[in-house]
């Protein structure tokens, strides 16, 4: 069967969600705010909606995207304090609220993730504070009665006349200027300041000495706390319940059955959780009760064989071109279900009073907080007031705000401020998924080692269905219905499960090397577990096997495998050149007797990679000493912060590469916490040297990219120390 290869934006901005004769139009924007995006002080100058300069010279930023630990907040007030001539750490930085005005530019919807943040907002943020900082002039000339070309600006400050102003002198003044609808010119690469330069963290302080404030820090008058108890099977819903014991316990206030399960309210959260335990539940299961791993490994491998698929990428002539090849190298590969795990597990707090609200929650998309709190409150959404907070990591999970429409729920019903929270195992075995992924890909080389032609299918489920059922509650007017969202999703699982290719679903399984013919294909196998992005989301587990199957036709034609990507790079000069280097610095390193070199090379979030991955195997275990990772990401906002989050993409991918897997057993995830469900260890981790790439083009993402290729460049360097082939992950030998 043939289809469409569509992404999840296009797809929701330019069809809509169509089907029986109903067509739903979804607004990525959202609705227009009757309140303004930035309430300021008197006297201020508030040019728009992302900065404030008051009397005393306070510099605000108000931050549009939500700082997970990526440092956001550090590099977006890098890039409009440029063009302002503001220090970052001298800015009072502030998470902006619920607003249109904040929507993330990639993405039109006020949303984190992506590794969207930088790339987005280069151009628009500096084009902002240039602007700022050419009204500040304006009134200060007028002030001062001099032109304009004779005064400067230095970190927050007029020189004039061989006077050092504060700009905060001139706040009122500027306010009263009429803004122009042209931006001034920007500052050539040559002038910056701070822009790709290494400094602290802006909020490193606050991280270290434990004043940031975390969702799960917040602690508001006479707030109960709630714990829910779900069926260990999704989709299983409640039969009958008996309140009395945990209706007893100490501390418990109220028993109250909402969407998802049964939530325990008490004055403390050890009294709720421990009555939840002693709750004494009865569910009925659904299907997926009687699934194993196995079973869906199984259906993966049937589907792979008996299916065509829908068409990802087209050659009509696929197996003409296979035929003519003189070597020809077959793969199946194995990505199973990860959970995200961030250190801070989900919680929500939410207040009713009256007809108005609050909610406090670290998420990836604070509007959409603000719209299930409205929706599952009856409220207007202008009458719920959304808080941001620092988020305790996120990697995906923080998408997807099920716990905010839990405390909802709960505070609803019982009519107390309620801090919700997920314990780990709640997080783990009742959270959204990596979906799993069976990939086979074959691959023809003519006689010269050229890639005549590659054909990979990929069989899973989709995120998007997920995606558009978890955004529109939050993110469509409160007077569109369930029923009405209901079909929408429908719909949609239809489209991408029939006639549309999830491009979340086969990205970065042919993109990045030149084969005559190329032929990609998907078939979408849904068990019902919900599914949802994931750390470099497709690209997680695509990379795997491509660059796998690369590292093996290099080998199989007795080419160096650094020299056949280059080969087959030719016309992809940004990657040619990552590679290169990367080479270059994998010929000169010298590793210890009994280690071995992997290599691997990916493009994803318009960044380029390549990972040189240092292993030893003794008996069944497999350790990595030392990592290279080199990459192209544009210009560098903040260098330093641009290598930790490379170390850090390293450090999570190796976690997944050598211990992730989640396990499903009579349709329950087994695992529950770290003790089965491991993190990797201090004693695990490997040194990591970053190199990035001289480059002066605009910023690429780098919240994600590191991590597609640690994978497959530690089981390339398990086959250059064993000759064994590992096709399965997480890397095991045994």
């Amino acid at each position: 069967m043939s289809g469409v290869n569509l992404s999840r934006r296009e797809f929701l901005t330019t069809t809509g969600l169509a089907g029986g004769g109903l067509v739903i139009g979804v607004s990525l924007a959202g609705c227009g705010a009757s309140r303004p995006p930035v309430t300021p002080e008197a006297g201020s100058f508030v040019p728009n909606a992302f900065l404030e300069v008051t009397p005393d010279n306070v510099v605000r930023f108000f931050c549009p995207r939500d700082e997970m630990g990526q440092g956001v907040t550090t590099g977006l007030a890098t890039i409009i304090g440029e063009e302002l001539d503001v220090a970052p750490w001298n800015m009072d930085i502030v998470f902006a609220g619920p607003h249109e005005e904040y929507a993330n530019p990639i993405f039109d919807v006020q949303i984190t993730g992506g590794s969207t943040s930088v790339r987005g907002h280069y151009l628009p943020l500096r084009e902002l504070g240039a602007q700022c900082r050419e009204l500040l002039l304006q009134a200060a000339s007028r002030e001062l009665g001099l032109p304009v070309g004779a005064i400067a600006t230095d970190d927050g400050h007029v020189l004039a006349d061989g006077i050092r102003r504060p700009y905060g002198d001139f706040a009122t003044a500027a306010a009263a200027l009429e803004i122009p609808e042209a931006p001034p010119p920007l500052k050539p690469a040559s002038a910056f300041k701070y822009i790709g330069k290494d400094f602290p963290r802006v909020d490193g302080m606050a991280k270290a000495t434990g004043t940031a404030t975390y969702g799960i820090d917040i602690d508001i008058p006479d707030m109960h706390h709630a714990v829910v108890k779900r069926c260990p099977v999704v989709g299983g819903t409640l039969r009958d319940l008996d309140k009395a014991a945990a209706l007893s316990a100490p501390g418990v206030t109220d028993v109250v059955e909402i969407a998802s399960g049964v939530a325990v309210v008490a004055k403390e959260f050890w009294q709720a959780r421990k009555a939840a335990d002693a709750l004494e539940v009865h569910w009925d299961l659904p299907e997926l009760a009687g699934l194993s791993t196995a079973d869906i490994q199984a259906d993966y491998r049937t589907a792979m064989e008996t299916e065509e698929g829908l068409v990802a990428e087209e050659a009509e002539d696929i197996e003409a071109a296979m035929g003519e090849a003189e070597t020809v190298v077959e793969g199946e590969y194995w990505a199973p279900y990860l959970a995200h795990a961030p250190m801070e597990p989900m919680n929500a707090v939410v207040r009713i009073e009256g007809d108005e609200a609050d909610v406090w929650s670290g998420t990836q998309g604070i509007g959409a907080a603000q719209g299930l709190v409205a929706r599952y409150a009856g409220l207007d959404k202008d009458k719920v007031r959304a808080h941001n907070t620092w988020l305790g990591g996120a990697f995906g999970r923080r998408g997807t705000l099920t716990h905010v429409v839990e405390a909802t729920q709960v505070a609803a019903a019982t009519g107390k401020p309620i801090h919700l929270l997920w314990t780990r195992e709640d997080d783990i075995r009742h959270g959204l998924f990596r979906p799993a992924s069976l990939m086979r890909i074959k691959a023809g080389l003519d006689g010269e080692g050229n890639m005549l032609a590659w054909q990979a299918k990929r069989v899973g489920g989709n995120i998007t269905p997920d995606t558009i059922a978890n955004a529109m509650p939050g993110l469509l007017p409160t007077a569109i219905g369930d029923s009405v969202i209901g079909l929408a999703v429908g719909l949609a699982d239809h489209a991408f499960g029939g006639w549309v290719v999830d491009g979340s679903s086969v990205e970065g399984l042919f993109e990045d090397y030149e084969a005559g013919h190329v032929d990609v294909r998907h078939v979408t196998r849904d068990h019902g577990l919900p599914l949802t992005f994931w750390r470099s989301v497709g690209h997680s587990y695509t990379a795997f096997a491509k660059e796998s199957m690369i590292d093996e036709l290099a080998a199989k034609s007795g080419q160096d495998p650094v020299a056949f990507r280059l080969r087959h790079t030719q016309n992809n000069p940004r990657l040619n050149r990552v590679i290169r280097i990367a080479g270059e610095r994998m010929a000169a390193m010298q590793p210890a007797p009994g280690r071995h070199l992997g290599f691997a090379a990916h493009h994803s979030f318009s960044t380029d990679v390549a990972e040189v991955a240092e292993v030893s195997v003794e008996g069944n275990e497999i350790r990595v000493h030392r990592v290279l990772c080199v990459l192209d990401c544009g210009i560098a906002i903040n260098p330093d912060i641009v290598k930790a989050q490379m170390e850090g993409s390293v450090m999570y991918g190796l976690t997944a590469a050598l211990h992730g897997n989640l396990e499903l057993v009579d349709g329950a995830i087994r695992e529950s916490n770290f003790h089965d469900y491991p993190i990797l260890r201090m004693n695990e981790a490997p040194s990591v040297e970053v190199v990035l790439i001289d480059s002066d083009g605009e910023p690429t993402g780098v919240g994600e990219p590191g991590l597609p290729p640690i994978a497959p460049a530690v089981a390339n360097a398990v086959f250059a120390a064993t000759g064994r082939r590992l096709r399965s992950l997480p890397l095991r030998l045994s």
